[in-house]
């Protein structure tokens, strides 16, 4: 049995509950007994200066450590929590235990303000990072040395990961069991805690909803994303997703993006990543089929996406992530 993967949430006085909730929800909850596939195990331990003192949070909570500073050398990943008052200003020792541990070549991950923590640190130094949309300049000002994206759900830059606000963090921490673990297992999680399993970094944070448009288009482009799902084996074009929708390509485009953040192609695309990575997971069917089935057309462009997109071959990702056999049904995604 392979030893469970090892989460250090990091804790200090200023973290934000909702974001300690998270992430004790996507790691701290066992799921490996589950029959819809399971998830792997997981270690997901508090760690903090002070052991002996519980930390208090916004509303009346309170988090009690469990582990010293220490643990971080044995963590495969490091998960900083969000900010109540952004600018507070984390314990000397933790900074230092943040160096040593990217110092290591540990993943570090922080979810909206956890950023400035991780800037304070000197860790995004040079580096692009992101927060919340509405702490952005804020990042700039006070860390002019951070190279702040202005438009992102999550990015990565030398294995340390920031993310946007409040959602992005879920986007975020799926995401990093998707790429140590797989798609399957980041699904599994996502239908637990019942959220979206697939949002990528690149979509946009804040999406202004042009009322009444967004109201009178919601149930068309709601329509077509479902139509889209299940014909992903056809050959489908923004086109034929706009005739869907009873509206022009370019109004079409124009409304997904404002809609969704992100565009037709780039939705579409990355629907017909998770489904080959789904096929891959359960299936053994050969790669061609693989590819045709989650509409890529042939195999070298289904290989070309995942090298550009996943740094990795669909062949590379079987072989990690592969949990079973079977043939697969009929239907161009086995669900």
């Amino acid at each position: 049995m392979e030893p469970a993967y090892r989460v250090a949430l990091v804790a200090f006085p200023g973290i934000r509950a909702f974001d300690v909730s998270v992430i004790t929800e996507v790691w701290g909850t066992d799921r490996t007994d589950r029959t819809d596939r399971g998830a792997p195990a997981f270690d997901l331990r508090r760690v903090a200066a002070d052991t002996t003192t519980p930390i208090p949070m916004r509303g009346g909570l309170a988090l009690l450590p469990d582990r010293a500073l220490t643990w971080l050398a044995k963590a495969d990943l490091v998960v900083v929590p969000g900010l109540d008052d952004h600018l507070t200003p984390a314990p000397a020792l933790v900074l230092d235990a943040l160096r040593r541990a990217h110092a290591r070549g540990t993943t570090i991950a922080a979810l909206c303000g956890g950023a400035f923590t991780l800037a304070q640190a000197g860790l995004l130094d040079g580096r692009r990072a992101i927060t919340h949309w509405n702490l952005i300049d804020r990042l700039r000002a006070h860390h002019p040395q951070v190279n702040v994206v202005p438009d992102a759900l999550f990015i990565e830059d030398h294995n340390i990961w920031t993310a946007a606000g409040t959602a992005a963090g879920i986007d975020l921490c799926l995401h990093l069991v998707r790429r140590a673990h797989g798609a399957e297992a980041a699904a599994t999680i996502a239908r637990s805690m019942v959220t979206a399993p697939f949002r990528t970094g690149t979509q946009a944070q804040f999406i202004e909803h042009p009322t009444p448009h967004a109201d009178r288009d919601a149930d068309a482009l709601a329509a077509v994303r479902e139509h889209a799902l299940r014909h992903l084996h056809e050959p489908l074009t923004v086109g034929d997703l706009a005739a869907h929708a009873g509206m022009s390509p370019r109004s079409f485009a124009r409304h997904f993006t404002a809609a969704t953040g992100t565009t037709p192609l780039r939705w579409l695309l990355d629907q017909r990543l998770a489904a080959a990575q789904k096929l891959l997971e359960r299936t053994d069917l050969p790669m061609p089929e693989v590819a045709r089935r989650a509409g890529f057309g042939s195999e070298v462009t289904m290989r070309q996406h995942f090298a550009s997109r996943l740094a990795t071959s669909p062949r590379v990702y079987r072989a990690a992530f592969s949990t079973g056999s079977t043939t697969g049904g009929s239907s161009p995604i086995a669900r």
